[in-house]
């Protein structure tokens, strides 16, 4: 197992990872104080729920905890203001009070919409993120939790840190290709934002990663878990420094929104998205390289690299508008300066990413 700390202070926490540490649930759980008295709940999906539920619920109730469950449909849907009713009523039913936990088993999405639900339930109670994809990776870590409305992906949501990130590799081996792949792009991301040695290491290891080799995969997670800790322990509320996690994600959830959060899953709109900001890099006198190993790295792992044409590129730049990241006329734009340096942009005229998204409509 190998352990990382989102170093918050009085509020910093561990991040597990290794094969089979839910086997462990109910230790790690006494180990973090949560209590035995107070009933928990676990927010899962339909396709997780197949795969792990039985086992986390039968590993808790036999370490003496009392759990329930509620499962969600799975995909971006479910990250909506109707479903976060539901699993507050839910947590009513079964009892839930200051002292319970919302337990978040799946993606990106369960873990979202149950770390919202964790943040306004009786005006904050403790959550733990037992993440299941790749993807994950990114979104478990660092407290950001929210449900989209339908203008704009995650405009309404909170900071509200988990107590734990219990990462069990074990339960990516039931992904499909498509999620392996789409998850893996926010791992590239993490190296194209930092670290130019973990980029080449990802391209270099690109059969293996997606191929869910073991080791290459503890590996690869563990340095972008290790990226996004070191940045969320500088700088938790995205005041400054946690912006450049957003690389491709102006353009991407924008793309996300536009194509109705089912026609691009949320790592293949990132993809398009750091094409979209190296090309944007290259136009502000960058070098070339940058869009030229960008691209070539995500199309290595299967990953798309060019918008699909029949989006219309005005609800594209609408969606952007309603976006966090614009401000004062002007896009807070992350563009790399180099393989693994990126500078914060607060001058992206929207004209410039209008025209960058015509582009990807006509690439390769």
């Amino acid at each position: 197992m190998m352990e990382l700390t989102v170093d918050l202070g009085a509020r910093s926490y561990p991040i597990y990872i290794g094969q089979g540490i839910i086997d462990n649930i109910g230790a790690f759980f006494e180990k973090h104080g949560l209590g035995k008295n107070s009933p928990h709940l676990v927010v899962t999906d339909e396709h997780v729920a197949e795969h792990h539920l039985p086992r986390v619920l039968g590993l808790l109730g036999e370490a003496g905890y009392k759990v329930s469950p509620y499962t969600v449909n799975a995909g971006e849907k479910s990250k909506s203001l109707a479903v976060l009713e539901d699993v507050v009523g839910v947590a009513l039913d079964a009892g839930l009070d200051r002292k319970s936990s919302i337990i978040a088993l799946g993606g990106g999405v369960v873990g979202d919409l149950a770390g919202f639900v964790a943040a306004s339930y009786m005006r904050g109670i403790r959550f733990v993120q037992i993440p299941t994809t790749i993807l994950a990776h990114d979104s478990s870590v660092g407290g950001k939790v929210a449900v989209n409305h339908p203008k704009a992906k995650n405009i309404i949501g909170a900071f509200h840190q988990p107590e734990m990130v219990l990462y069990d590799t074990s339960t990516l081996q039931t992904l499909p290709p498509r999620d392996v792949r789409a998850g893996l792009s926010e791992m590239i991301k993490h190296g194209l934002i930092w670290d130019s040695e973990f980029t080449a290491w990802c391209e270099d290891n690109a059969d293996k990663l997606v191929g869910l080799d073991p080791e290459a995969l503890q590996y690869g997670l563990y340095q972008g878990c290790k990226v996004k800790s070191i940045v969320v322990s500088q700088d938790e509320k995205e005041n400054d420094l946690r912006a450049i996690l957003n690389l491709g994600h102006t353009i991407g959830h924008a793309l996300e929104a536009v194509a109705g959060y089912n026609e691009l899953v949320h790592g293949e709109a990132i993809s398009i998205g750091m094409v979209g900001a190296a090309k944007l890099a290259v136009q502000l006198g960058y070098s070339e390289d940058i869009y030229t190993v960008t691209k070539r790295i995500l199309q290595k792992f299967g990953l798309p690299t060019r918008c699909p044409e029949h989006l219309d590129t005005d609800r594209i730049m609408e969606a952007m508008m309603h976006d966090k990241k614009f401000s004062g006329g002007n896009m807070v734009y992350i563009v790399p300066t180099a393989i693994g340096k990126v500078e914060i942009r607060k001058d992206v005229k929207p004209e410039w990413v209008r025209n960058i998204v015509e582009q990807l409509k006509r690439e390769d």
